[in-house]
Parts: structure tokens; sequence; C-alpha cells
């Protein structure tokens, strides 16, 4: 007689359910993993509105709301790197300023629950919504 070659149901079902266990493991893993690495696109352009602030600051006596155009006028930083935060700076006049970066509806980052809401103040005071700012700026 000769020998049968391949697999049997049995084995390829067992193969099937490990596959899946390692998928259920990994890609929730994965997505947070992908949303702790997207908060830096929103510390990295608020840190870049401090700089640019104050620089305006420097040359005007003054701090700028203005975003969108390009210095002197304003400080030119229109979106973060790969648009998944929403920026806009707040009460800015010659006390100072407080720049917010929120994550925009419809995006990944929206769903990142830990921290929704990054701000920076002109003294480089570092604030998150509603997470902790340790774990968000890291």
């Amino acid at each position: 007689m000769k020998a049968m070659r391949g697999f049997t149901l049995i084995e390829l079902m067992i193969a099937l359910v490990i596959v899946a266990i390692l998928a259920s493991i990994a890609i929730p893993g994965y997505r947070n993993y992908i949303l702790r690495t997207n908060r830096g696109d929103a510390t990295a352009a608020l840190l870049k509105i401090a700089a640019a602030q104050e620089k305006f600051y420097l040359q005007n006596d003054t701090y700028t709301t203005n975003l969108t155009d390009a210095p002197p006028d304003g400080l030119g930083i229109p979106t973060t790197e790969n648009g998944l935060y929403d920026l806009a700076v707040g009460a800015a006049d010659t006390a100072g300023f407080t720049a917010t970066a929120t994550a925009i509806a419809g995006e990944a980052q929206a769903s990142d629950d830990d921290c929704q809401t990054f701000t920076i103040n002109q003294q480089g005071v570092r604030g998150s919504d509603p997470g902790d700012v340790d774990v968000c700026w890291r």
C-alpha cells in the first residue's frame, strides 16, 4: 500500500485556530502601538509652534494666533505633518499663548481615548486631555 500524503482537515483546523489566537493577541497590541506612535505628530507640531511663537515674539513683542500665514505675518504651520490633528492657538497676546492639537474626528487618532488633546504654552508647560501628561508626551 502506498502512504497518502497531505494534511487532514483536523490538522488544518488546528493550524487555523493557532493563527487566529496569535492574531487576536497581536492586532490590538499593534493598534495601540500605532496610536502611541502617531501622538508624535501632535507633539512635534506643538513644539514647532512654540519655537515659532518665540521667534515671532522676538520680532513683534507679542504672540500670534495666525498659524497659516507665512512669517513675518504668521507662523506658517497650518497642520501637523501627517494631518492627524487640528492645530489652534488661543489667547495669544503680549503675555503668552496656548497652542492646542486636537485629534480630528474620523481620522485614525480619534480612537485614541487616552490622549485626545495636547497643549503647550509660552512657558513650555505641556498638557493633555484626558490622559496623563507624562504618558501622552513621551
